[in-house]
């Protein structure tokens, strides 16, 4: 799949995009990110993105001519199969989580626009996104950071992209629980010891420990996941 990001700022990406498992996604030719700079688009010869808002008020806008040429040329650039999908990362959106990862997961090219400032004009939110994304309830500075959690959060779920997918299966949220406890050596650390039923070698024991601390700890911690499954 393709991952297309539309950004003010394309190096805040270029640390990570290049690391651990987003790395290898590429270097297997599994995903491909595709960073595109909004300044590239901008008008004039300061290269303006923004406005301000008609009506008056605090804080700059986006302009739908300058994201629509971004938006438009980066679908072109992109040899998909089939149209893609765009996503816009704003405070109002869905609050993003592990069945909108797999959804996304599945899609030929997503394009991810980094909100900033007071957001993007209206007018492109009616022509060409498909969704608004938020990561939680909380404003930060631009969608960059947003877009790199969605983009890290797809991309592991891409086939072929895990050495064991089915690890997968057992992480926090997969089955609308916390992921259960781990314990590596040493076997006693500091007073505590690693649960005897880890080091029985029952595997049906251990399975059944693990299913019940996964959901004490979601009882626990995150009681709104229960009251959800």
């Amino acid at each position: 799949m393709t991952i297309s990001i539309i950004t003010l700022f394309p190096q805040m990406f270029d640390g990570i995009l290049n690391q651990s498992i987003l790395w290898r996604a590429q270097k297997e030719k599994l995903v491909t990110f595709n960073v595109i700079n909004l300044r590239d688009f901008g008008l004039g010869q300061h290269k303006t993105v923004d406005g301000k808002a008609y009506g008056g008020g605090v804080g700059m806008v986006l302009r739908a001519d300058v994201m629509s040429q971004a938006i438009e040329t980066t679908i072109k650039q992109v040899k998909a199969n089939t149209k893609p999908y765009v996503i816009l990362t704003s405070p109002g959106g869905h609050v993003f989580g592990q069945p909108k990862a797999w959804q996304f997961s599945k899609l030929d090219h997503l394009i991810i626009i980094c909100g900033h400032y007071e957001g993007v004009d209206e007018r492109v939110r009616e022509l060409y996104v498909d969704e608004e994304i938020s990561i939680g309830d909380y404003v930060l500075t631009g969608g960059e950071l947003p877009a790199l959690v969605i983009a890290d959060s797809i991309t592991r779920l891409v086939t072929g992209v895990l050495v064991k997918p089915e690890a997968i299966l057992k992480e926090s949220f997969e089955n609308g629980l916390l992921e259960h406890p781990h314990y590596t050596l040493p076997q006693e650390f500091k007073d505590l010891k690693v649960p005897e039923v880890l080091r029985s070698g029952n595997h049906q024991a251990i399975e059944n420990w693990r299913n019940q601390q996964s959901e004490d700890k979601t009882k626990s911690i995150r009681p709104d996941l229960l009251k959800r499954i």
